[in-house]
């Protein structure tokens, strides 16, 4: 079995798959981004298991459904100190078992931020202030102590990620850096990046398109039609903030001679609608909750020297449940046996040891009450109990304009999902925890989901 890695997983908060140079965003600068690309493996079909901030954490921590773990939208980070993932046994916990010095800088999300979780030796967190700015004065929480710092927060925590990375401790490491510069507010950037972008065109956001509901979520709402441009603007210096943060961690690693046996990841918790769809934010942009191309793809970037090809780009559907098997493994990390695990291992399809046919053709998903099942040509979307439910000719219809629910021509296809749906949730589902159980289930904020 090959050495286990360092892993360094960035976990960014709100990245569009759309808004990545490798991904082929024609105006948004990434050159460091662009480089772990051209080292490595680009999973051209990377989606979230639900497009909002918390589950979609909890679930690639776990490896588990929300309908597993229980958390089916954000946590208010101002208030809410449980310990949500109390009863999991999550990739920090795994890898530290395993011999890993362990390591969180930035965003949890997912309960108390003023407390260390379970299974890390090192922790820095943006503290339970609800990131309503990007530069100023703010707490974090270093290693359970209340500590004010100065400056823009992505830099603030790329800076203790750095001290991480670079200690004197030769045990592999693993480290969750949660960047969080994409998340809104849209303004208060560096001027010196949004001064990049006061010229663009913003081709690579579709113009002129409606939601086909009248009701969107407060986060959408937030921005002023007239000063959209703005925004937008304000985004793109936002994603080249990060790009930077991830070129300085990169250096970091090099400094440290851990670059040879280093697994770097760059993900997103879910995407982003920027104006797409006449929107502007993820699952809960809009009332009913969505599951919109633009909020549930997610950048997935896998560099390994020595042993992930270079400049590879896959087509597989996968999912962050996949990234939690593949870093386990490849961390030589024992799973309890007792739980079920929807996702799968990467490793054979990074190392091209798997052929692309036995991999699966259908990507699910849920937030709450919603479920999806998506193929490479459709997407079915049930909102439980009583919809309205969707179906999209992905072929046809990319933007996702015309609900072909009810359509008879289509009705074999709608069932055939549906089945599978069905059989997907049966199987990776929890009593008590299900999405689909209403306003007793014990889910946060499901009932204000557009605040996040």
């Amino acid at each position: 079995m090959t050495q286990r890695p360092n892993i360094l997983l960035f976990l960014t908060d709100d990245h569009g798959q759309w808004a990545c140079g490798p991904y082929g965003n024609r105006e948004v600068s990434t050159p460091n981004l662009d480089r772990l690309a051209a080292s490595g493996v680009v999973m051209e079909n990377a989606f979230t298991p639900t497009p909002v901030c918390s589950a979609a954490r909890a679930s690639l921590l776990t490896g588990l459904t929300p309908s597993q773990h229980g958390i089916h939208d954000y946590i208010g980070m101002a208030f809410d100190r449980e310990p949500w993932l109390a009863d999991e046994r999550t990739l920090p916990q795994l890898l530290q078992k395993a011999g890993y010095r362990t390591g969180l800088a930035g965003k949890w999300h997912m309960g108390n931020e003023d407390t260390p979780a379970p299974g890390f030796d090192f922790w820095f967190s943006v503290g339970n202030a609800y990131p309503l700015f990007h530069e100023g004065t703010r707490d974090f929480c270093n290693q359970g102590r209340m500590e004010t710092f100065n400056g823009y927060t992505d830099d603030i925590i790329a800076e203790q990620a750095a001290k991480f990375i670079r200690a004197d401790d030769r045990r592999p490491f693993f480290l969750v850096v949660g960047l969080f510069a994409a998340h809104s507010p849209w303004r208060g950037h560096p001027e010196r990046l949004a001064s990049l972008y006061r010229s663009a065109t913003f081709a690579d956001i579709p113009a002129q398109e409606t939601w086909p509901s009248d009701e969107q979520g407060a986060e959408s709402l937030s921005v002023d039609r007239q000063h959209q441009r703005e925004a937008q603007i304000q985004y793109y210096a936002a994603v080249s903030h990060i790009d930077e943060n991830v070129g300085r961690l990169l250096e970091a690693v090099n400094d440290a001679d851990r670059h040879i046996n280093t697994l770097v990841v760059y993900t997103s918790d879910h995407g982003l609608n920027c104006g797409h769809h006449g929107l502007w934010g993820k699952g809960n942009a809009t009332l009913p909750l969505n599951m919109l191309e633009e909020s549930i793809r997610v950048p997935l970037l896998l560099s390994w020297p020595g042993v992930l090809e270079e400049k590879t780009r896959r087509d597989e559907v996968v999912d962050h449940l996949d990234l939690f098997q593949t870093l386990t493994e490849a961390g030589h990390a024992e799973l309890p046996v007792e739980t079920s695990y929807p996702g799968t291992s990467m490793l054979p399809l990074l190392a091209g040891t798997e052929e692309m046919g036995a991999w699966r053709d259908v990507q699910f998903g849920e937030y709450g009450p919603v479920r999806m099942a998506r193929s490479s040509e459709y997407k079915l979307v049930h909102r439980q109990p009583n919809g309205p439910h969707e179906l999209f000719d992905l072929k046809a219809d990319p933007r996702e304009s015309r609900n072909l629910i009810d359509s008879p021509a289509h009705a074999t296809v709608a069932q055939r999902l549906s089945g599978l749906m069905g059989s997907y949730f049966h199987r990776y589902s929890r009593p008590g925890k299900s999405g689909t159980l209403g306003p007793n289930l014990p889910q946060h904020n499901m009932t204000e989901a557009w605040r996040s």
